[in-house]
């Protein structure tokens, strides 16, 4: 290609079309900022070298755009922002640094880190208020002009699951796939790998109907990991909004991606992605300039109103992406479409989604972002689950997101944790979170299933170590051991991490079945962390963001005898779940009656809410279930007591058949009389009665 034929050649092009936008003949480039004075757009060769650079000719609504005839797919290209550098008026303005598209749908190459990518001189007394001279350009990064409609979605149809009938899998593209013996070497780890027949089956298989992937927007492993030889493998630090990580692509490159939705989907399963628009890689006033901060500071990030020097921390992260602005939040709208429509995601999870409803005055269910979703034909029809806090002023808003939208419930992780390892009086809040949390979710006309139960995710302990450790382990990641949550409401049961003490190996594996027979007898929706379902540990470490390594990836050869039974039993589970709809009731006014009644089958009084021994049992009916293969009457009984308790059913015609009993080798489908003698639950059990 003739560079300076390409340079005397370009032309206004349209403002309309953000990114790089190729029409068969040339490409579009356009892009925001409302403070810039000037915009270079750099064009490199194969090898990442740069080879024109241009000026964007136009200036149309704060959006810089040009048209360059004869560049097209696979050019690199990346932006150098001219304007003025003055932190302390919030403007960050660095033409020496190479710059991120942000609607870029591909990036090449990876960050080595360098003291070029940051806007000031590491070395100077003055700190971010000097000024860097140094080029960062040879070792950023490059955008690429994508190729339009390069995905063929035409055979593709989304099962579209009803969220009353949604059960969650969350799991992580490398983790899931990178130890998988039946899955060739050169596919693990990314997303052919995921989309491998042995994945999809297996994930089929257990019978959940959603799959939600930790982060695979293109994101950036922190220069202090970097340092200490670890990197990110969560991903909670994107870049890139449109484009995948490209640690996560295969021979196909991002058709892998394709192949991936369409091999989950025609299992009937939907892909469900973990997205963070809350903050950005850059980090706080110290942190890199790699896109945002060197193309428009003021407008992309939320600074201190009296000084724009700082930033707004309400993510823990260092800084805060500034959905209030419209070209922001139009950025973020463009992008959830983008993998809705594009790439045929099917929802979208939201890292601490507070953020996003978060306007000048605090939290409100009714600010722009939400609005903006509300409205759009699209993806007010995608799954969309929010976390609903930050650690800014009120940001925790569990129950607070608007109807439409289902929230992780802390709450319910919190309640069973403590329920199950024998913390006093958690009758109340137990009973509320087995009926689905009608206490925070039943206004407004939402609905049971707004409730994403789970007892744990990845972040924080697995289920097994969640019964294996009393204390977080995390040395491995390099902080002393400071890093994670302290407050677990784990319990070891008598010996911290492994033992070969019997008693309190077979406690431990009835409790892993206690917890995840609650999850999924539970109303609301639920989700099971990777792995869990075979006991999956991580030795104790519960924050392993940082462990891309086989701390964290999943040991399918070390599943022994003890997690394949343990495999059987959420088998087993899922498909009575799936089975039975009086487990996954819709709405709070369904017809369900309710009664809560002590061991000796009485009705629960006042003063029995209060008892401090964690023993219970709910009698579940719904006279409008008449399908001979539908149950409408079961009773679930709990004893989250150490010793056994004597349970009385209630009287009925026909007996109680036993139906799942977490002590596996203590009932096997014995039928008994209600209102007699009743029958001992083994201490820290669950009972099913059909």
């Amino acid at each position: 290609m003739d560079m300076t034929a390409v340079k005397q050649r370009v032309e206004a092009g349209d403002p309309a079309a953000m990114g790089a936008t190729w029409d068969g003949e040339g490409t579009n480039f356009a892009l925001y900022s409302a403070f810039a004075e000037r915009v270079e757009l750099c064009l490199f060769d194969d090898e990442g070298r740069e080879t024109l650079r241009v000026d964007l000719p136009e200036y149309t609504n704060e959006i810089w755009h040009g048209y360059l005839p004869g560049v097209g797919p696979g050019t690199l290209y990346g932006y150098r922002v001219h304007g003025p550098y003055d932190p302390e008026h919030g403007h960050r303005f660095n033409p020496n640094k190479l710059l991120a598209d942000p609607y870029a749908k591909a990036l090449w190459g990876d960050f080595d880190w360098d003291p070029a990518h940051y806007g000031y001189d590491l070395d100077s007394e003055e700190g971010d208020l000097s000024f860097s001279t140094l080029d960062s350009g040879p070792v950023t990064p490059k955008c690429v002009v994508a190729l339009p409609e390069m995905f063929n979605f035409e055979s593709d149809e989304k099962p579209r699951v009803p969220w009353s009938q949604t059960l969650i899998y969350e799991t992580h593209v490398r983790g899931m796939t990178q130890r998988e013996p039946l899955i060739p070497e050169e596919l693990r780890g990314t997303f052919d790998g995921l989309g491998h027949p042995a994945t999809v089956e297996y994930i089929k298989s257990l019978g959940v109907t959603s799959v939600e992937l930790l982060p695979v927007q293109f994101f950036v492993d922190d220069p202090f990991l970097v340092a200490k030889g670890l990197r990110n493998y969560w991903g909670y630090n994107t870049l890139g909004f449109f484009a995948p990580k490209r640690r996560y692509l295969g021979p196909k490159g991002m058709l892998g991606f394709r192949d991936m939705v369409r091999a989950f989907h025609d299992a009937g399963i939907e892909v469900i992605l973990d997205v963070v628009y809350n903050h950005t890689a850059e980090g706080n006033e110290m942190g890199p300039t790699l896109a945002f901060r060197g193309i428009d500071n003021r407008s992309y990030y939320r600074l201190m109103p009296d000084e724009p020097r700082y930033y707004i921390n309400d993510t823990g992260t260092g800084n805060t992406l500034n959905i209030i602005n419209p070209r922001v939040l139009q950025m973020v709208m463009d992008s959830l479409r983008y993998w809705a429509t594009d790439m045929h995601v099917d929802g979208f999870r939201f890292d601490l989604g507070t953020i996003l409803g978060r306007e000048v005055h605090g939290f409100d269910p009714h600010g722009g972002f939400f609005d903006a979703i509300n409205q759009d034909p699209v993806l007010s029809r995608v799954k969309l689950i929010g976390e609903p806090w930050d650690i800014g002023p009120g940001g925790y808003q569990v129950g607070g997101f608007p109807p439409g939208w289902a929230e992780w419930n802390d709450k319910y992780r919190d309640t069973v944790r403590d329920f199950w390892r024998g913390e006093p009086g958690m009758l109340g809040d137990f009973a509320a979170r087995l009926t689905g949390s009608g206490d925070v979710y039943d206004l407004r006309g939402r609905r049971a299933w707004s409730s994403v139960n789970f007892v744990t995710a990845h972040d924080g302990f697995t289920l097994a170590d969640l019964v294996s450790y009393n204390e977080k382990h995390n040395e491995a990641n390099g902080e002393d051991n400071r890093d994670g949550h302290d407050h677990n409401r784990s319990y070891n049961h008598g010996a911290e991490g492994p033992t070969d003490d019997p008693e309190i190996l077979a406690l431990r594996e009835r409790q892993k079945r206690n917890f995840l027979a609650t999850l999924f007898l539970s109303h609301g929706t639920p989700m099971l962390l990777g792995g869990d379902e075979f006991g999956r540990t991580q030795h104790g470490n519960n924050n392993a963001y940082c462990q891309d390594n086989e701390l964290s990836w999943v040991d399918w050869e070390g599943v022994d005898d003890d997690g394949a039974q343990l495999l059987d039993f959420v088998r087993r589970l899922i498909a009575l779940r799936r089975a039975q709809p009086l487990f996954r009731r819709d709405s709070f006014r369904d017809g369900m009656e309710v009664h809560w009644m002590t061991p000796d089958g009485t009705e629960m009084s006042i003063d029995d809410w209060g008892n401090p021994g964690n023993a219970i049992q709910v009698r579940l009916t719904r006279p409008d279930l008449v399908a001979a293969e539908e149950w409408h009457d079961v009773v679930l009984a709990f004893n989250a007591c150490a010793d056994p308790i004597r349970f009385v059913l209630p009287e009925r015609d026909r007996p109680w058949t036993v139906e799942i009993d977490t002590d596996i080798e203590h009932h096997e489908k014995i039928s008994l009389k209600g209102g007699g003698a009743g029958i001992e639950l083994t201490g820290r059990s669950v009972v099913l009665f059909v």
